[in-house]
């Protein structure tokens, strides 16, 4: 069918429950209309239809679908593109399969997700960007319409099981809570079974698990043995296992989302010793070794060029991704820049390692000769680790700048659970080699190029060979329908659906390498940047992500003959202007068909503090209870850039009485309240650094009290963060007070809630480990206030906290 969606179509689409229920009322109940059974008086004059109340089966020989998404992985890092970074099991399939040279993403996690869920650009899946930046228009909603029918639930219908197995983060951020809706939820998108994280990230040492519809902590420890990438591995196979024991007839479908190769980098510590001393010579040295290499294996054409390692013209670039020249940095720099690569390295390697378990797993029962294996990353590499890298990426997202002398004391527990890290730009641009810029930059190639191998056994017959067809993330959905002989419907739960954005990619199995493509056009938009491809050419605008710097009707637009120029190095504005116009005509075009507009270039620490709606309205006044499980940051209490005051009634029961009253964040940004050697403290950790600020009482005795703290703020620093007077209370007296600095953004991108008598996953004070459960005595309730008056009576305030409540 030939729906476009439009704004007002969209209002009013959203509307088919009412309307459903409406219609539905004024019919009588009847059996279906396919139904061809008899029914009488009697059973026994009756005669039975199974039919209409059967489950689907899938097509005799259906194959099984196996998706592998990395996070944040340029072409350039991995062993079958020509990268320095061993992966095994990658290797395997692109021997047994096919390898793309010209997959495109996105440029983001979330909008790259949301087009392989749905297989419909990602403006109209509502995700313009991250779920966290959301904004009140069609094409930034942060919410999956119901014209947009997942692929997982039509696979469902048609007779496959459904398992997601790590990363989300296309769950709305105000959904990720326990008494939030959970529609948006992966059980609610078509999955049977669900193990992982809903976030954009997560600690992996002290992930932030959601199993099915519910949160759980770990199972294990780092001192036991645990990282996330081994856990899921272990799960993928007992869910399968599960799955073959009693429905083996099934063919299934798996997403499997390992949280590598995006920030924190942690590895166990032998895989970042496998690579201890490989990158020594540097980003710029790695971009020239790895092109050759690229040329070589015949990922690239000979001739290819290598782009400028700082190529945005200085008036439009953001300084925050800009490239430190190697020769610049001095010793110190270089040995920390080297081993945060090793890390990186060792964390990409190790998950391939576990995903391996799994194939293996595959292939000693039968299944994988008709699995269809999809191994693939999701953006570009990610420059969000600043010139500097970072042991905590939790700055970038703070405005904060990295100090070499703080991320040095760090060098020798790089990727363990001490730090959060993230390697510097250079990095990111060497793994996009040969391409300009990086993760967010959806007009260059360094943003959208990303590693792309199919491999099935028996569908498809190349062994080893490349593809060079153009193609993109939207084309995923329709070729996974095309190989399971299912098609998208044109109405789903009564719901008209919109047209899938892509096309199958099926005929690129039997094609030869460089067979010419059968995509026709592509638009990029990302945080302000804008490109689009079209017929082997391609037009960028000249504009960077989170600068807010607007303007953009005086964007400079350059124009590149991609075919011949695959990695975007010759501007072509002068010698066709005309083809230039002609491009930019067609991005409008895409952009009106895709409810693109407005394009945000803020900055990130503007979009994700930026207040939106909630299922709760923002109050001055909020009361937390002992017992609960943690309450996420998008919903908790927001004491961001404002004076704030934290209260608890309190009974200490024995001497001994000790563990956390109150904690939210983590060991990277956080803060906590809590009793230790029978003193009151209250930490401020401020994104890690240390020392923590740190304010105690003198020994409480047993009894009831209702203690405290408050936070005066007084100005803003250098870099927004807030400064003022911290007073410690216990009851109404102030036990201890100083100066403090507080976050202006989050404590963490995801994860780490409010905890209300213990301290979940990571512990926010080195002051005690987690949980730090409170024990030897009681927490009645904490309560938070934000309102702007002065700090009154404790255990007045108390009182009537209770009354309100």
């Amino acid at each position: 069918m030939n729906f476009r969606p439009t704004p007002l179509a969209f209002a009013f689409l959203a509307l088919p429950a009412v309307l459903s229920c409406t219609a539905q009322g004024s019919h009588e109940p009847a059996p279906p209309a396919d139904y061809e059974g008899k029914i009488a008086l009697d059973i026994r004059d009756s005669e039975q239809d199974w039919g209409p109340y059967t489950p689907r089966r899938a097509p005799e020989g259906a194959p099984n679908v196996l998706f592998i998404l990395y996070d944040d992985t340029g072409q350039a890092a991995w062993s079958p593109y020509g990268g320095r970074i061993s992966m095994p099991t990658l290797d395997r399939l692109a021997a047994s399969g096919v390898t793309y040279t010209q997959w495109h993403t996105t440029a983001l996690c979330s909008p790259t997700r949301s087009t392989i869920m749905t297989g419909r650009n990602h403006h109209l899946n509502g995700m313009a960007s991250i779920t966290e930046t959301s904004a009140g228009f069609p094409g930034a909603s942060g919410r999956i319409p119901e014209q947009c029918a997942s692929l997982a639930n039509v696979l469902r219908d048609a007779g496959w099981s459904t398992f997601w197995l790590g990363k989300n983060h296309n769950v709305p951020e105000t959904d990720v809570s326990p008494g939030a809706s959970r529609s948006q939820w992966p059980l609610q998108q078509g999955f049977d079974r669900f193990y992982g994280f809903l976030g954009g990230e997560t600690n992996q040492w002290y992930p932030d698990l959601v199993k099915d519809n519910d949160f759980i902590e770990p199972p294990a420890t780092p001192e036991e043995g645990y990282h996330l990438s081994k856990d899921l591995a272990d799960q993928a196979i007992r869910m399968l296992r599960n799955q073959q024991a009693t429905n083996p007839s099934k063919p299934w479908y798996m997403w499997y989302c390992p949280g590598a190769n995006h920030a924190p980098h942690h590895s166990p510590q032998e895989y970042i010793d496998k690579y201890k001393g490989k990158f020594d010579d540097g980003y710029e040295a790695y971009r020239e070794w790895v092109l050759a290499r690229m040329i070589e294996r015949g990922v690239l054409p000979a001739g290819t060029a290598l782009t400028p390692l700082n190529p945005m013209p200085e008036d439009e670039a953001n300084a925050a991704d800009s490239v430190r020249p190697w020769d610049s940095l001095n010793a110190d720099e270089k040995r920390l820049f080297s081993r945060m690569a090793e890390v990186f390295a060792g964390f990409s390697e190790y998950t391939d390692a576990q995903i391996g378990r799994v194939i293996d797993y595959l292939e000693e029962t039968g299944q994988l000769e008709n699995t269809l294996v999809i191994y693939a990353a999701d953006n570009g590499t990610s420059g969000e680790g600043s010139p500097n890298g970072s042991v905590n990426e939790n700055k970038f997202f703070n405005g904060y700048p990295d100090e070499l002398e703080e991320n040095l004391k760090y060098l020798d527990t790089l990727g363990g659970p001490d730090t959060y890290n993230h390697f510097p730009t250079g990095w990111a641009a060497a793994f996009s080699t040969p391409y300009k810029m990086f993760k967010r930059y959806s007009q260059f190639a360094g943003g959208t190029c990303d590693p792309l191998v199919m491999s099935w056994p028996k569908g498809i017959r190349a062994r080893g060979e490349m593809r060079h067809q153009y193609h993109h993330s939207v084309d995923i959905v329709p070729t996974i329908l095309d190989v399971c002989g299912v098609e998208m419907p044109d109405v789903y739960r009564g719901v008209p659906q919109w047209p899938l954005s892509g096309v199958s990619m099926r005929y690129t199995f039997d094609a030869a390498p460089d067979d010419p493509t059968r995509k026709e056009r592509q638009y990029y938009t990302m945080l302000g940047t804008r490109g689009i491809w079209a017929d082997g050419w391609k037009a960028a605008a000249l504009h960077a992500p989170l600068t807010g710097h607007g303007r953009f009707d005086e964007d400079v637009w350059e124009l590149y003959h991609v075919d011949e120029d695959r990695s975007e190095s010759r501007d072509l504005a002068q010698d066709h202007p005309g083809k230039l116009q002609e491009l930019i005509a067609i991005w409008f075009e895409e952009a009106e068909r895709n409810m693109v507009l407005p394009l945000d270039d803020r900055s990130a620490t503007e979009l994700l503090t930026n207040e939106r709606p909630t299922a709760e309205p923002v109050r001055d006044w909020y009361l937390y209870y002992p017992g609960t499980e943690p309450v996420p940051e998008s919903v908790a209490v927001n004491v961001r850039g404002r004076s704030y005051r934290i209260l608890a009634n309190v009974e200490i029961q024995e001497d001994d009485c000790s563990g956390v009253i109150f904690a939210h964040g983590s060991r990277f940004g956080g803060h906590t309240l809590f009793i230790k050697d029978r003193k009151l403290h209250y930490v401020y950790n401020f994104l890690g650094i240390r020392p923590e600020q740190k304010f105690v009482s003198k020994p409480l005795a047993p009894g009831k009290y209702t203690l405290g703290m408050e936070f005066e703020w007084e100005k803003k620093g250098d870099y927004g963060e807030g400064h003022g007077t911290c007073r410690l209370h216990v009851n109404d007296e102030v036990v201890d007070e100083g100066p403090m600095r507080t976050q202006i953004g989050k404590f963490t991108l995801s994860g780490d809630g409010l905890c209300v008598g213990y301290d979940s996953g990571d512990n926010v004070s080195q002051e005690y480990a987690t949980p730090g459960t409170f024990t030897g005595g009681t927490i009645d309730f904490v309560g938070v206030s934000v309102e702007k008056v002065e700090y009154r009576d404790l255990e007045g305030e108390a009182r009537r906290a209770l009354l309100r409540q």
